[in-house]
């Protein structure tokens, strides 16, 4: 840490209080869910807007110190660990929703926004964005990680859902890379360049975010296959029958158990499962449902079990969500047991 005192207090000066060396903030930003050893950062600062970031990223350059951008810790690769130590930059100040196009459906953020707050900044237009990796991670972080989830079948990762950046290159430089027109063929594509390079080329400031109209109905439902190749098939066959389908995963035999075992209200049999979400009108998704079932069948599927409640598909795919910990817990419970959980979706 020595060798970064003076980058540390030269930020305090700019910064005050909103740069930390406190054993606990810097514990919080030394690891992220996975099982990477954690390692401490030198200082954690909050910047609150672009000025400020661009003060901390050209201090840190002339001094040749590290940095590390951070949203809220979510993600399992590992790459939000200051392994050589540095300046953590937590963006979750930078939480504002700045614009939202009703016409144009799409919205202006700052990179702390989560995916949860700005849904519910979208209550009242009939709009969401529908990125959903389950945790309520940062939309700036999903856009380094090039995020995506169990929406991705039908519509996209942050890949496609990213229209424009405003990004702090590591000299200081501020680009804006997009725009928020739904056609354009200019100049070089650099929002795709940022979009998944997890922090190793500039950090986000601004998003551009594309978004989407909330369905008259929603249905969801699990479906129990006796063999992996009767579930895949039908997946298969739907998507090339162009069937809408909102949401389809897969999970094996051995993550159901895992689930039933960390998720008290779940108790599916111990088989292969699709998971699925219709999206559309009644008519629509009656008749999605019902091409979908044939197909099932034809797969070798006996059971359906629906969830028509909002509150009963939240739950639904709240488990699928807890997969992770859910298999973490029945490896320490079981040992080195082998498990596949398959997200099956355009990627």
């Amino acid at each position: 840490m020595q060798q970064h005192n003076s980058t540390i207090q030269a930020l305090k000066d700019a910064l005050g209080d909103r740069v930390s060396t406190g054993d606990s903030i810097l514990d919080l930003h030394a690891s992220d869910e996975a099982h990477f050893h954690p390692q401490r950062p030198d200082a954690v600062a909050y910047p609150e807007s672009t000025d400020e970031v661009v003060q901390i990223v050209r201090r840190c350059a002339a001094d040749h110190c590290p940095i590390v951008p951070y949203g809220v810790g979510t993600s399992l690769e590992g790459h939000i660990i200051p392994v050589q130590g540095g300046i953590t930059v937590d963006t979750s100040r930078m939480n504002a929703v700045l614009e939202i196009h009703n016409d144009d459906m799409d919205a202006v953020v700052q990179p702390g926004v989560t995916r949860k707050q700005l849904n519910e900044a979208l209550k009242a237009t009939g709009l969401m964005f529908t990125v959903d990796p389950g945790a309520d991670a940062t939309l700036g972080g999903m856009a380094a990680t090039r995020a995506s989830g169990t929406n991705a079948v039908r519509y996209g990762t942050m890949r496609e859902n990213v229209m424009a950046l405003e990004v702090v290159l590591a000299d200081g430089r501020v680009i804006r890379t997009g725009t928020r027109a739904r056609k354009s063929s200019a100049g070089y594509d650099l929002t795709r360049l940022f979009v998944g390079s997890e922090g190793t080329l500039g950090l986000i400031t601004e998003l551009s975010v594309r978004l989407f109209g909330r369905p008259e109905a929603t249905a969801a439902a699990t479906c129990r296959f006796d063999t992996v190749e009767g579930a895949v098939n039908t997946v298969i066959l739907a998507i090339q029958l162009g069937i809408p389908l909102a949401r389809i995963e897969f999970i094996d035999a051995l993550s159901i158990r895992a689930l039933n075992q960390y998720n008290d209200d779940m108790s599916l049999a111990e088989s292969p499962h699709l998971f699925l979400e219709f999206h559309g009108t009644e008519a629509g998704v009656a008749e999605q449902i019902n091409q979908v079932k044939a197909l099932a069948n034809e797969g070798g599927a006996d059971e359906f079990q629906w969830a028509r409640k909002t509150e009963d598909q939240t739950a639904l795919w709240r488990a699928r969500h807890d997969a992770y910990y859910a298999t973490k817990a029945l490896r320490n419970r079981y040992g080195h047991l082998k498990s596949t959980i398959i997200i099956i979706s355009y990627i």
